[in-house]
């Protein structure tokens, strides 16, 4: 990531007295300081605005699916395809935009491009609904995907630079809270401003001019980026982050080194998912049909699961800050969402009951689940790691969108609720087997605050005793080798991660850090 080391971490990395002078309190130190806390969190409210656009108008189609349908004649498989064709491109371009910021753009240009083309493609969709075009709509929504998923990426690459080791579970939730707002508005809006705009407009005409009116909220985010990344140059500069730059550097060859853990992750995120976003887009249908609801009752229902999880993500996370067990709260969450699911399709119980639970349950699993990535990968490789859960999440969703929108055409919404119950048993499954794998190996992504300090501490010391050792050996030996160059600390973490077994990525060879025949021996 373009600067280094994170915004907590830089007091540790700046050998300097000036800041302690000036003093870590006051009005100036918390406003203006990125060290402050009130700054870091005014940084914060521009991060959660990035993905507020991106998240108004993913949702577009599903809250004027009807009229979509009926003004440009469509099926709904062919309906379907505006939410793959958002998802299909990120199966790869997420992985590499994520691989981008981490290489080649920078935390900051990368958002600002991502921001770009997350707003061309919403122009470009808008116009083939304005002219009926439908294929336009589609490449539209496949430009809007690739700019709008790796723009998550980067949001979710400036959550980690600014807030880890603090509040990362309370940001990540707060984040999703601002999206999901987004979301709601655009299920509480778009049918009333529809309704406004066809008082003068008919037909495509109407439905153009009305996505146009919700491509201002793109718009919007841009402008949040541009002012996040000013922010983010200015706290660069202050804390002097290029002198502390990590000298690993990400390839693509990384991906195929990343631990088991990571990829059950992926898994589960994937399966979950697949019985969130495709039944927004195509449950209005069971609360027309089985709950008797006028289109506006289905719309505003299908808004509560944003509004509810807006609400209690950054509450529910910063509970998860402080008790920690993030694996027990992806258990329950997943649990309790297949609870929601089972009461839709068996029961006639109130619909909104299934909503509010369902609600709680996102907010939970979002919470929980995206901060373990940044507990199993470097940090130099998390925009990366990051790109590759989006692409891998967007796959699953390119894929299960069309077979739900067809069981839907085929059986009937019943059926298309016992699709999205069995994806979560899945994704339940897979959760259980990372439990017992991070059991296994003692790791850290079920313990409790304290416990992940403690555990850091015992590898730090074990790490310096092993340093020290080394330099003792390297000291006592150097009579003997005169014209041999003393080992950096690079060297030295080097050999004690081979003494202890860790595998090191196949970059960290003789010519490309230039170890010495002594760091190797």
């Amino acid at each position: 990531m373009e600067g280094g080391p994170n915004i907590q971490e830089a007091d540790d990395t700046i050998n300097s007295s000036t800041a302690e002078e000036e003093g870590n309190s006051g009005c100036y130190y918390s406003c203006c300081d990125p060290r402050g806390r009130l700054h870091r969190f005014i940084a914060l409210i521009f991060m959660c605005f990035l993905g507020f656009g991106s998240y108004f108008c993913y949702d577009n189609p599903s809250a004027l699916e009807g009229h979509i349908e009926k003004t440009l004649n469509i099926t709904v498989t062919q309906y379907s395809l505006l939410y793959s064709m958002y998802s299909w491109p990120n199966v790869v371009l997420c992985f590499v935009g994520g691989f981008l910021i981490d290489r080649v753009f920078g935390i900051r240009l990368g958002t600002n491009i991502y921001s770009g083309l997350t707003l061309l493609g919403q122009v470009i969709f808008a116009s083939g609904a304005l002219f009926d075009v439908f294929w336009i709509m589609l490449m539209g929504r496949f430009i809007f995907g690739i700019g709008a998923e790796s723009l998550a990426v980067a949001q979710n690459n400036y959550a980690v630079l600014w807030f880890k080791g603090k509040e990362l579970n309370m940001v990540f939730g707060l984040q999703l809270s601002f999206a999901r707002i987004g979301s709601t508005v655009n299920f509480l809006v778009m049918e009333s401003i529809y309704q406004w705009v066809n008082k003068e407009y008919k037909g495509t005409e109407l439905l153009g001019i009305v996505l146009f009116v919700a491509t201002s909220t793109c718009l919007f985010s841009m402008l949040c980026a541009l002012v996040l990344g000013f922010m983010d140059k200015r706290a660069e500069n202050i804390l002097r982050r290029n002198e502390t730059i990590n000298p690993e550097v990400v390839r693509f060859t990384d991906v195929a080194e990343f631990k088991f853990t990571f990829w059950l992750i992926a898994v589960i995120c994937v399966s979950y998912y697949v019985a969130i976003f495709p039944f927004i887009a195509l449950g209005k249908d069971l609360f027309i049909k089985k709950f008797h609801m006028s289109k506006q009752e289905a719309n505003t229902i299908n808004s509560l699961i944003y509004l509810i999880s807006g609400v209690a993500s950054p509450l529910v996370g910063l509970f998860i800050d402080k008790v920690g067990k993030n694996i027990l709260w992806i258990v329950l969450a997943i649990s309790v969402t297949i609870g929601s699911h089972t009461l839709w399709a068996f029961t006639d119980v109130n619909a909104y009951v299934g909503m509010v639970i369902l609600g709680l349950a996102y907010a939970c699993l979002a919470s929980s689940l995206w901060p373990l990535v940044s507990l199993i990968i470097p940090e130099y490789q998390l925009g990366t790691a990051y790109g590759v859960c989006q692409a891998v999440q967007n796959l699953g969703l390119a894929v299960f969108t069309i077979v739900a929108g067809h069981i839907k055409d085929t059986y009937g919404y019943i059926w298309l609720e016992v699709f999205f119950i069995c994806t979560l048993i899945v994704a339940l499954v897979f959760t259980l087997v990372l439990w017992l794998v991070d059991m296994y190996h003692r790791g850290v992504l079920n313990m409790t605050p304290g416990n992940r300090v403690a555990h850091q501490e015992r590898l730090s010391s074990a790490a310096d005793a092993e340093k020290q050792r080394l330099l003792s050996s390297e000291a006592g030996s150097s009579n003997d080798n005169d014209n041999l160059q003393p080992s950096s600390d690079f060297e030295i973490r080097n050999r004690y991660l081979s003494r202890i077994g860790a595998p090191l990525p196949d970059h960290y060879s003789i010519q490309n850090k230039g170890l010495s025949y002594r760091a190797l021996r």
